[in-house]
This record gives structure tokens, C-alpha cells and sequence, in this order.
């Protein structure tokens, strides 16, 4: 069926959807010439991640666009809907925080991620929440507008420090908001060293004045504007915000550094790093379109590397100057961010190549330990219960050396209804591994238990006596503390020669702590439904927003027995409802007309 698709693609622009065999979109790509691009993936030599996506395609479905923007523009709104799994990084999910001067009769500021048509004034984006946090923190010490989200019915401390005008207690006038709405915008539009030159000069006043108090209020805003406002390194000359961008790519992983200059002065920057299936410059081409996408606010102009398409950027921004710097300041800053796009990649690299390292390092260890070569595959399984109650088990897998989430396993224990944690392991390693032999499924090279020698023997004989199957088997022992102590292994079961502080214990000591987290959860969310279950679960027309209902109105279910329907009318349950409710409570003799 592939190949017949591929030979009926257009030779036009388009935006192409993989799918698996479950029907999932797994990758959102965009292409001049769709036949060409979407046949690369079937032909030609590949590095592994490109070729584990190849793996996974079973249909492709493509939509045919009228030009190669309205492909880049459609990329976007389809990734943001679907977020395949495959296009990781470049779907961009994060959301750049604003801050947001609301339009109310008494106008607040805020830090949001959520840009709406509401009327309000954004300013930004930060690239991160701290920065964004940290604007509107001096904001509020320099400007008195309202703090608190409800107004209070008395002033708060606010009012009293001079940050609020109090609307809660004394008439503010429109005029009033409106001059300090001006002066905010100005302030976050650049016009900061106007504010700072009139602190200053109020400072000077206070400290002849002999107000010293005071003045070192107003020297500490002083200095917030410098630390905020004026962390620029390099500055140009024409005040000009700008965006400037820089990228590398390597070994099938992109980073993009995007440098914020407002007012001509280099305040921020934001890293992004993730792999990439394509060309570097159309990936980078995407991301771009990604992170303007549907943007309430752009800078007047954004600097580009040479390698991208200078004419499609401008269509996808017509409102913004975008320019391919050729010389000067600018060229520099952006062959400043390509470097550091270049240096960011390569420490990765370095960093990843250092935790591989000590990864293998662990593994043999291991391995050595317990003389069955490497465990590349891990399988570890831990028991939670209270006195007996929802008992559940759960498995973590580890590949590699790494936790693979997809083959986590959650188990509700049927044979035991008593605290006995070997019968519980002697049974969900029985279901595990009867269903591994039934659907084939990979084997483990190491299967461990949270446990010492009782629950080892439990999951031996199970293996070996029940099902045939000879995979080692070892036990995590923990301490007094319950901190991970030792490693059993054998039949019968002795302490390994594993030392506390090698790379192989503290790999196992990760996934004892990994299991038991995931055990833990799995029972508090069992015993959470159970706890939450009660005689109106049985009433036909009493779903789960009726029971809250009822449970917010009455508080208990011996009030709600004792109800009459009035009570039940205030609380917007019908007649015959109500009456069905308090027969099944047992209360259904004492009902009022």
C-alpha cells in the first residue's frame, strides 16, 4: 500500500502526516515537492533516529497546498493539534510567558502563558517565567495598581507601602489608571531610563532633605531597573527591538538560539535544542514559523543566518522587517548566536556521551557481578499495600540503562487479600511471564524483585517450576531506612559483590526508587476510587458530577439519608431522583411530599 501511495504523490507543495499501525499521527512534515520528500524516507541510507521513525510508518496521508508558505503556516496548526510523537522539540508545546496589563475597571498586572482577545495590553514574550516573574515584581513596587485578583473589603499592606491605590476602599478615577497604564507601556516599550533618571533625581532630593530611609528605597529601585532592565552586553545605536536568530545542527539534533534586543540593547536569550529529520535550514525554517505562530506581539525586525529562504519569512511576517545582515553589528550578533548554537550542541553531545559512558560502565558491572553478561534489558517489580488492603503491584523497565515508560506495567492483585507480599509477587511474576511466553514478547536479560530471599525463591520457582523460563533473578534489599542496602542473587540467594558508591549500585538504586514510585502511585490511586466510592455509585442517574454535587450540598451521606425532598429540590435534584436516593440510603420511609 506504501509504495503505491508513494508513486501517485504530486510533485507540488504540501504538508505530509505519518502514521502507525494504531492510526496515530507520528510526524507533521512540510515539503516543496511532496513526492520528492516524502520518497527520501524510503530511499537512501539513514541515521538511526530517522530510520526508528521509518520503522513505524504504516500510512501517509498528505494535503496539497498552493504555495510553500501556506505548507509552513498548515505545518504549524498541525503539529500544535496532533503533536506527534516524532516531531519531539519542533511542535514548540511550550508556551513563552507574558505579562498582561488587564482591561478592567481597576487594571492589574500579571504573568500568563494564555494570550487572549480580551482587550488587554501583552508585553513580552520572556523567555522564561523567572524573567517574566522578576519584570513584573519591579512593576508592582513602581507602579500602585491593584494586586489582588478579588478585591478585599479593607485595605491590605499594599495600600500602606505606597504599591496600590486601594479601589477596595476610596473611589480611583478613570484619569488616575489611564496615566499609570501610559507610563507602564512606556516603561516596558523602553522608555525605563526616563523612570530611572526621575528616581534619581528624587533620591538626591530625599537624601538633602535628610530622608534617608527613602532615599535608600529609591537607590534599591534604581538598582532593580539596572538588574532587570539593563542586562545588555552589547548595544546598537538604533533602538530598534529586534529578534536575532542563530542555529546548529549535528548528528540529527538542532539548536536554536533566538537573542532578544529591545531598544537596541541585548537583554535575553532562549535556547531550544531537539532533533531534526530534515534539512537544517527547513527545520529551522519551522521552528521560526512555530515560534511567531499566532504570536499578540513581534519585534520590528528579526535577523536571520544566510542559509534561510529570506522570502517565504517575510510573507509569513509581513508586518516585520526581516533582514539577512551582510556586515556590522549585526552580521555579528548573528554569528554570535550561530556560536553559541554551535557550543550549546557540542555540550550536549559531551554530556550525553559522559552519561552513556557511565551508563555502559554500570551495566557491565552489573553484568560481571552476577556473571550473565550484559543486562541490557531490566525488568524490576515492586508490591504496595495497607494491612492487606488494594493490594497492586507494578513493573519498570529498564533498556540500556534507562527507564522505557511504554513498557511500564500496572498489576491489581486477585489471589491475595491478606499482606503477604511473597504470594503477591509469586503471582503478578506468573502473569508477567505468561503472557510474555503467550504474545512473545521480548525476554529480560535481569529480572529484580523489591525484596530479599522469600520473594527471589517466590519468582524463581515460579519461573523455573511453572513456566520453564531460566532468566536471573535478583533481590533489592533495602535498609532501616529504606534506602536501597544490598543485591541478592543466585539459588539460593547470596549478597553480590557490588560496592556501595560503583556506577552498578547506584543503577539499581535508581530503579528500586523508580518501581517503588510507581507501585506507590498505582495504590494511591487505587485506594484514592475506593475511598471515594459510596451507595450512590449503585443509583441509576447518579454519575460522578451528581455525587460531587450532592456531597458539596449535603457533606455526608447520613445528612442526605435524612433530607427531605425540599432540601433535595435546593440542591437541584428532582423529585423522583430524590426519592430513589433516599430508598437506597434506607431512608425511603421518611420521604415528604
Amino acid at each position: 500500500m506504501l509504495k503505491d501511495k508513494l508513486s501517485l504523490l504530486p510533485d507540488q507543495p504540501g504538508c505530509y502526516l505519518m502514521k502507525n499501525q494504531d492510526g496515530e499521527i507520528i510526524y507533521v512534515g512540510k515539503a516543496k515537492s511532496l513526492k520528492n520528500r516524502v520518497r527520501s524516507y524510503f530511499t537512501g541510507s539513514h541515521d538511526g533516529k530517522t530510520q526508528r521513525l521509518v520503522m513505524d510508518i504504516a500510512d501517509i496521508e498528505y494535503i496539497v497546498t498552493g504555495s510553500a508558505l501556506e505548507a509552513l503556516i498548515l505545518e504549524c496548526n498541525l503539529i500544535k493539534k496532533h503533536r506527534p510523537r516524532y516531531n519531539v522539540m519542533l511542535k514548540d508545546d511550550k508556551s513563552y510567558p507574558y505579562i498582561r496589563l488587564t482591561k478592567e475597571r481597576h487594571p492589574r498586572l500579571e504573568v500568563t502563558r494564555k494570550v487572549k482577545k480580551d482587550g488587554s495590553k501583552y508585553f513580552g514574550p520572556y523567555p522564561h517565567a523567572g524573567a517574566a516573574q522578576q519584570a513584573k515584581k519591579l512593576l508592582d513596587r513602581l507602579f500602585p495598581l491593584r494586586k489582588c485578583k478579588t478585591i478585599p473589603k479593607r485595605v491590605c499592606l499594599y495600600y500602606h507601602l505606597g504599591q496600590c491605590l486601594a479601589p477596595c476602599e476610596f473611589e480611583v478615577k478613570a484619569e488616575a489608571y489611564d496615566d499609570i497604564m501610559r507610563k507602564v507601556t512606556r516603561f516596558l516599550n523602553g522608555g525605563y531610563p526616563e523612570l530611572k533618571q526621575d528616581l534619581c533625581k528624587k533620591m538626591e532630593e530625599a537624601a538633602e532633605n535628610l530622608e534617608f530611609e527613602r532615599a535608600r528605597e529609591l537607590r534599591d529601585l534604581i538598582q532593580d531597573i539596572d538588574a532587570v532592565m539593563e542586562k545588555q552586553n552589547i548595544v546598537l545605536n538604533d533602538n530598534v527591538d529586534r529578534d536575532v536568530f542563530g542555529y546548529a545542527a549535528e548528528k540529527g539534533w538542532m539548536c536554536v538560539q533566538v537573542f532578544y534586543v529591545r531598544q537596541g540593547k541585548l537583554i535575553e536569550r532562549d535556547v531550544s535544542m531537539f532533533p531534526h529529520f530534515h534539512e537544517p535550514a527547513d527545520d529551522f525554517l519551522s521552528y521560526v514559523a512555530q515560534f511567531y505562530h499566532e504570536a499578540p506581539t513581534l519585534p520590528k525586525e528579526v535577523d536571520l543566518p544566510q542559509e534561510v529562504e529570506l522570502e517565504l519569512v517575510e510573507k509569513l511576517l509581513p508586518d516585520v522587517r526581516v533582514a539577512i545582515p551582510q556586515r556590522g553589528m549585526k552580521k555579528n550578533l548573528v554569528q554570535m548566536a550561530m556560536e553559541n548554537a554551535k557550543i550549546a550542541l557540542h555540550e550536549r553531545f559531551q554530556l550525553m556521551e559522559k552519561d552513556e559512558e557511565k551508563t555502559f560502565q554500570a551495566l557491565g558491572q552489573l553484568g560481571n557481578a552476577l556473571r550473565i553478561g550484559l543486562p541490557r534489558r531490566i525488568e524490576a517489580f515492586d508490591n504496595s499495600n495497607i494491612q492487606g488492603v488494594d493490594p497492586v503491584s507494578a513493573m519498570v523497565c529498564f533498556i540500556d540503562g534507562k527507564p522505557e515508560k511504554k513498557e511500564y506495567r500496572k498489576y491489581k492483585i486477585r489471589s491475595v487479600n491478606s499482606p503477604n507480599d511473597v504470594e503477591t509477587m509469586r503471582e503478578v511474576i506468573r502473569r508477567r511471564y505468561t503472557r510474555v511466553l503467550k504474545e512473545n514478547l521480548p525476554l529480560p536479560d535481569l529480572i529484580l524483585v523489591d525484596g530479599g530471599k522469600a520473594q527471589m525463591q517466590a519468582a524463581l520457582d515460579v519461573l523455573e517450576n511453572e513456566l520453564g523460563l531460566y532468566v536471573p533473578v535478583g533481590g533489592m534489599v533495602k535498609d532501616e531506612k529504606h534506602r536501597t542496602s544490598r543485591l541478592l542473587s543466585g539459588d539460593p540467594p547470596q549478597e553480590t559483590d557490588i560496592k556501595q558508591g560503583s556506577q552498578a549500585f547506584y543503577l539499581i538504586q535508581r530503579i528500586q526508587e523508580e518501581v517503588h514510585r510507581f507501585a506507590i502511585t498505582f495504590h494511591r490511586q487505587t485506594r484514592g476510587k475506593h475511598l471515594t466510592a459510596s451507595e450512590l455509585d449503585e443509583i441509576p442517574g447518579v454519575g460522578p458530577k451528581r455525587k460531587q454535587q450532592l456531597f458539596r450540598h449535603f457533606g455526608s451521606l447520613e445528612k442526605m439519608r435524612k433530607a427531605s425532598l425540599e432540601e433535595y429540590r435546593k440542591a437541584g435534584i428532582g423529585d423522583k431522583l430524590a426519592r430513589t436516593i433516599l430508598e437506597v440510603l434506607g431512608e425511603g420511609t421518611s420521604v415528604e411530599s
